[in-house]
């Protein structure tokens, strides 16, 4: 007889693993105990040398679906003469952390349970076992157990706590596990009356309510949604009008993959995406003859789609009592706020957006929207799984899920950008990325990053060393680590805004040698107080070095500009010496008084910052081709003009490249041609896309003469531009360039606060 000590760290908690090493300790007849501590899985075990080789082969060969082994350290020992496996209690070490499970959509087992009427938990809209369910967002502190979670006040009946306390049980201590005798329960409450109705009476009153046209706030697992029928042009309408959200597309849940099918196409890395344990929404493509009106999404071909991911979603979709094919799943706010997740905090500030509420009492502690992807293929695929996933916006089901470091690293704190805010804490080599915190530009919004930052750091046990931010002055997240930092007498460091896209791809994909990186967005402060986004850089964690940009043109007004695409086109024109020719829509939209103001601002100077945004270049664009003048939504020009684009369509603008800059001219200059020409928006989309696509190939190749480099990363919100992407990526690849995208973070700013700890690390290390 022998014994082996084990340590396990990884996603190893709340994923049923101690029942799954019970039960291979039980069958190699080896002896001794498994815990759990805030550091993550211990074992004990005695027995016959080739049973122990077994076991500890079988731990990660065989290890539950949802669990993830960062690291197991095994070391043999002599026996210690246990007679017995046994599960202990879990316990707390000081100042140790482990990564925590994000929350998992329904399993089959339970969906299965859901609707036998023989079950106990039958239509029960709480079931969970521990392959699925809440986990991120009820958690308050680690270890995950029961005490440590907003399931606390629930007291289990003997049936659940007898299925709890059995290890050969697929709810052994899922911490989450209810049934209608001892757990939450949900109601329907209208502006009148509390409380209306409940159970399963309240599920049917809901279908009813949303086949007749209303609007229902559901509270869910990270917060509430706003729904009502997605085939329904009116319904549809009023909550655009309710919620001040003029033209962004919405979300949709449908019940199936086959009413997926109905209306999108699906092909099957999208099928994975759908079904995955995260459910995201995904953005597929729309079917001609899919009944979803064109409020839902308008001027678009995709639409956000995800499949029901709790048990109530799927009572609402039951299809014995089926009313509708899809719904509009949105979050529960009003536009720019964050998502409501309180009882109390809906009835106040869902009042005039609902016209009931669908409610129950298992509080949230952390609130999470819906997480956003799309499917795309590349070479560089190999160890991420789902393979062809590009995050949008990763948040419900991924985060907390951490990003592994290919290095180690202090405990810092990133506060992130201005828009689709994320923040990023590390310690040791894993850097845990929140949950979407949305754009940080009132104060709910500051609110709810200030109590997300408080939770992650109690969560991973980090005190920060450090605080890295933007650049720029005067985002709130930059306000805030400068006040933060000084209150507690810690270093700060001012992150180049499209450094730390770089240093964000390159974080995920382990890359530690220098690279071009392409960074193409909107908005981003650079160096010289210019608005950058056209950037190719030399960069690793430390440095970077501008190699090539897009020419600057100046945008009059600023902020006016991004919100009206026509004032970027004209400014474009101008500075490229160009007419503004009274036959082009952007110059229809302003009369010629406003056509003489604008003239002399850009001659004078006036509040006409310079920029070199690869954003503001698509908006101008779109502009110019007459797709759309003004916006209601950040990048609603620029993604309506690739939304026309003619796949088939061979023709170029050509761009030129003097003395590491883009130049502009040419393309600009044959595109309003051939819009003068009439020539058809689908194919001038085409041509300004295949143009970008050859442009970004030829300044790389010039800058890889220069530098010898063969590795290339593309980020930034730009790279969302699917057309755009996968023209650069055959381009880049025919000329035998190694290209990195997005794959655990998004290309967005939602994923700039890791690029901002790893080169915080990499500045710290010296």
């Amino acid at each position: 007889m022998r014994g082996v000590s084990v340590h396990i760290t990884g996603i190893v908690q709340g994923v049923g693993f101690r029942p799954f090493v019970y039960n291979l300790a039980t069958k190699l007849n080896l002896k001794g105990w498994v815990k759990n501590t805030s550091a993550g899985v211990d074992i004990e075990v005695d027995g016959e040398q080739d049973m122990l080789d077994a076991f500890v082969k079988a731990l990660r060969d065989e290890a539950p679906p949802l669990s993830r082994i960062d690291e197991l350290a095994a070391s043999h020992r002599p026996a210690n003469g246990f007679t017995s496996f046994d599960i202990h209690h879990s316990e707390s070490v000081d100042g140790a952390f482990q990564p925590i499970s994000p929350d998992v959509a329904i399993c089959d087992d339970c969906l299965r349970e859901l609707f036998d009427p023989k079950d106990r938990r039958y239509l029960y809209p709480f079931i969970n076992c521990t392959n699925c369910g809440p986990r991120f967002t009820i958690i308050q502190d680690i270890p995950y157990d029961r005490p440590k979670t907003t399931m606390a006040p629930f007291a289990m009946c003997p049936d659940c706590e007898r299925e709890y306390t059995d290890p050969t049980n697929r709810r052994f201590h899922a911490q989450p596990v209810a049934c209608p005798a001892c757990g939450p329960s949900v109601w329907l409450e209208t502006k009148d009356e509390r409380r209306k109705k409940i159970g399963e009476e309240a599920i049917r009153e809901v279908r009813e309510l949303l086949s007749n046209g209303n609007i229902l706030a559901i509270k869910g697992l990270g917060g509430f949604h706003l729904a009502c029928d997605a085939t329904n042009a009116k319904a549809v309408s009023e909550l655009r009008a309710r919620k001040l959200r003029v033209d962004k597309p919405f979300a949709l849940m449908m019940p199936d993959i086959e009413t997926v099918q109905q209306h999108c196409e699906v092909s099957e890395d999208e099928k994975e995406l759908l079904t995955s344990p995260a459910h995201p929404i995904v953005l597929l493509k729309k079917k001609p003859e899919s009944s979803i009106v064109e409020e839902v999404s308008p001027k678009q071909d995709w639409l956000g789609v995800m499949l029901p991911y709790t048990p109530l979603h799927h009572l609402l979709f039951s299809k014995n009592h089926s009313l509708f094919s899809a719904l509009v799943m949105t979050s529960g706010n009003l536009s720019e706020e964050p998502i409501a997740t309180d009882n109390n905090e809906a009835r106040e500030r869902l009042s005039k957006l609902a016209d009931a509420f669908l409610m129950h009492n298992r509080d949230i502690h952390i609130r999470c929207d819906d997480s956003v992807v799309r499917a795309f293929q590349s070479s560089n695929v190999l160890t991420f799984r789902p393979a062809n996933i590009y995050p949008i916006r990763r948040s419900r089901g991924y985060s907390p899920f951490p990003v592994k470091l290919p290095f180690d690293v202090p405990q810092i704190l990133a506060t992130g950008s201005e828009l689709k805010n994320t923040f990023c804490i590390t310690n040791k080599n894993y850097a845990f990325l929140s949950h979407h915190i949305g754009d940080m530009e009132n104060y709910e919004t500051l609110k709810s990053f200030e109590q997300g930052v408080e939770h992650f750091e109690k969560l991973f046990r980090v005190k920060p060393e450090a605080i890295a931010h933007d650049m720029h002055p005067n985002y709130l997240a930059t306000r805030y680590a400068l006040e933060r930092a000084e209150r507690e007498n810690i270093p700060t460091f001012a992150v180049q805004h499209h450094h730390a896209h770089i240093a964000a791809c390159m974080a995920e994909h382990g890359l530690v040698e220098p690279v071009i990186g392409v960074s193409f967005d909107g908005t981003g402060y650079g160096e010289d107080g210019a608005i950058w986004g056209g950037e190719f850089l030399v960069a690793d964690y430390k440095n970077y070095q501008r190699a090539a940009h897009l020419e600057y043109f100046p945008l009059p007004g600023g902020d006016a500009a991004i919100k009206k695409p026509a004032r970027t086109a004209l400014a474009l024109l101008w500075s490229l010496g160009l007419e503004w020719d009274e036959r082009l829509a952007s110059v229809v939209e302003f009369c010629a008084e406003d056509q003489v103001t604008l003239r002399v601002q850009l001659e004078k100077k006036i509040n006409t910052p310079l920029t070199s945004s690869m954003g503001r270049l698509f908006d101008a664009a779109a502009a110019l081709a007459g797709v759309r003048q003004k916006v209601n939504y950040e990048g609603q020009a620029a993604i309506e003009f690739e939304a026309l684009a003619d796949s088939a369509e061979v023709g170029i603008y050509s761009f030129g490249l003097e003395q590491a800059e883009v130049k502009t001219r040419n393309a600009v200059e044959a595109l309003v041609k051939d819009v003068m020409a009439g020539i058809p928006i689908q194919k001038i989309s085409a041509r300004f896309h295949n143009g970008m696509a050859e442009s970004v190939r030829e300044t790389i190749k010039k800058i890889n003469v220069e530098t010898g480099i063969k590795s290339v990363v593309l980020s930034g919100g730009v790279w969302q531009n699917i057309t755009l992407l996968r023209r650069s990526l055959s381009l880049l690849e025919n000329d035998g360039f190694k290209v990195y995208i997005h794959r655990e973070v998004p290309t967005n700013d939602g994923g700039l606060s890791l690029g901002q700890a790893a080169i915080a690390a990499a500045r710290m290390r010296g």
